[in-house]
């Protein structure tokens, strides 16, 4: 359970990063003077959406060792 757990997070992890730069970058072709605008909140949602993924390892790794 703990292995499927993990691997679930980090693929949503993966996918909601993905589709975040993408999204930036697209903001960013239509409209470059925006760029400076948008990388601190696209930093900030990346680093928030990084935290979950390493939320669920570390949860994982408390079913595993029964912590």
């Amino acid at each position: 359970a703990a292995a499927f757990a993990i691997g679930v997070a980090a693929f949503g992890g993966a996918y909601a990063q993905g589709r975040a730069v993408s999204a930036a970058l697209d903001g960013i072709a239509r409209n470059p003077g925006a760029s400076g605008k948008m990388f601190v909140p696209m930093i900030l949602g990346l680093a928030l959406i990084e935290s979950l993924v390493i939320y669920a390892f570390v949860i994982a790794i408390m079913l595993t060792l029964k912590l």
